[in-house]
């Protein structure tokens, strides 16, 4: 093993020229190291944070009884996060930029979870909306906060794996959470005189508030700060992640929004949630439709999706690296996840048959997401700091699907007796998404990201 002054030296030696197999080897290492030690924390808090999202998905039945609500209502609620995280993601990530990564994300984090666990208070139907609001409100920021955050840390070439990485803990959350939530209704119904949907919330914010306290503590905001890296790996890093990157140089939001290409990046995002927030939402209740009425069962069925989407997830990223490709590759998994919508439509009375369309929506839909985060820092390169607010735009406008689907969905059903016609719909918009990927994007994001 060789000593850290050996390391730094080898590495100021590949700074000076060496050769590009001894280069790419030292960089391969480099990035690990601090993929080991950022990327757990970063897993778990978003983890939470996704958990935090569907969970209203899993307590719908019961919080439905409890509060009287039909399912426009149940739609509305759940949208009204997105309205609360629409108004406030911009502004948000502005901040992020001025008072550092680290801090902002912990106050996020301390924050959704307080708001998150008083969903145990809430007893009436404007209660569960105002409540709603206030979560979405407290938690804008985080997925694009943590996104520009990485791109501080990893090199562009590294950027299909590690924002897999990340998204990976949102898959895990529904392969976790969904079975987990399924026995906290089930078996702490009652408990404490709680309901179930009350502990589901409570258990879900509280940890929130210890892991923003650990952000603070363990995280860095710049690659200068880490004193787990030597001099060297801090040199070389620098220098990796300085190529190409969107946060250097000057530029602002308004430079951000005026190039070719960013507000289509905004609609596809936009079309991409409206199917992710129809998964998310309405599994649950696609299974329990289907004729599957226990809670641990549902659970342990709506898992299945998200199972496949993580394997999706690592694989295609992978490959994605290797290639370089990360357009086709989008547009590939999205379109997977419209079969899979036109499928659940299809066999939505069939329980084994509704459970592999919801395996190929998985696939799709819980996969495309971390891949088409790689195309915005290739897109704003050069903007600055219009990159942080760049980013938190394109998430926006992705986030309004977080309102529109939840919302469609239910009056559909409300109206129609079933959800067999809004799925066919999610269907055309996510084919939509995949006409704009192939034939719709500026030569900035046709080119492939080399080694």
């Amino acid at each position: 093993m060789k000593s850290p002054l050996e390391n730094t030296m080898s590495l100021n030696v590949l700074e000076a020229g060496a050769s590009p197999s001894v280069s790419f080897d030292a960089e391969k290492k480099l990035v690990s190291k601090v993929a080991w030690r950022l990327m757990p924390l970063i897993m778990v808090c978003y983890l939470f944070a996704f958990f935090d999202r569907i969970n209203i998905s899993f307590a719908k039945f019961q919080l439905q009884t409890d509060l009287s609500l039909s399912d426009t209502a149940y739609g509305l609620g759940a949208g009204l996060f997105v309205v609360g995280y629409v108004l406030f993601e911009v502004p948000s990530n502005m901040m992020l930029y001025k008072v550092g990564a680290r801090r902002w994300i912990a106050r996020i984090m301390m924050s959704w979870g307080t708001a998150t666990a008083a969903m145990v208070f809430v007893n009436s139907e404007w209660q569960f909306y105002a409540l709603r609001f206030v979560i979405g409100a407290m938690e804008a920021g985080f997925a694009p906060g943590v996104l520009y955050y990485l791109t501080l840390w990893f090199p562009q070439h590294y950027r299909g794996r590690i924002t897999s990485m990340l998204f990976l803990a949102s898959a895990f959350a529904g392969l976790v959470g969904a079975p987990i939530s399924g026995l906290v209704l089930e078996h702490l119904d009652g408990v404490m005189q709680m309901r179930g949907w009350h502990w589901l919330f409570l258990l879900g914010g509280g940890p929130c508030i210890v892991l923003g306290l650990m952000v603070l503590a363990l995280l860095k905001d710049r690659i200068e700060d880490a004193h787990w890296l030597t001099p060297g790996e801090k040199a070389l890093l620098a220098s990796r992640v300085a190529q190409r990157e969107p946060h250097k140089g000057g530029g602002s939001l308004l430079t951000a929004l005026r190039i070719p290409g960013f507000l289509t990046l905004g609609l596809i995002y936009f079309l991409i949630q409206v199917a992710s927030y129809g998964l998310n939402f309405w599994a649950p209740q696609l299974i329990r439709s289907a004729g599957t009425q226990s809670p641990v069962m549902i659970g342990l069925l709506t898992a299945i999706p998200y199972i496949f989407g993580a394997i999706s997830m690592v694989v295609i990223g992978r490959v994605s690296d290797a290639t370089g490709e990360r357009r086709k590759f989008v547009a590939a998994l999205v379109a997977l996840g419209a079969v899979g919508f036109f499928c659940a439509g299809i066999f939505a009375n069939q329980t084994t048959f509704l459970i592999v369309a919801l395996s190929l929506l998985g696939t799709g839909i819980v996969a495309c997401i971390p891949m088409f985060w790689t195309l915005p820092p290739k897109l704003l390169a050069g903007a600055g700091a219009g990159a942080a607010g760049g980013i938190a735009v394109i998430n926006t406008l992705g986030q309004f699907g977080g309102i529109v689907s939840p919302v469609m969905v239910g009056r559909i059903k409300d109206l129609t007796g079933s959800t067999t016609p809004a799925l066919y719909v999610i269907g055309v918009t996510t084919l939509i998404a995949v006409a704009l990927l192939l034939w719709g994007l500026p030569q900035k994001l046709r080119t492939l990201d080399k080694n």
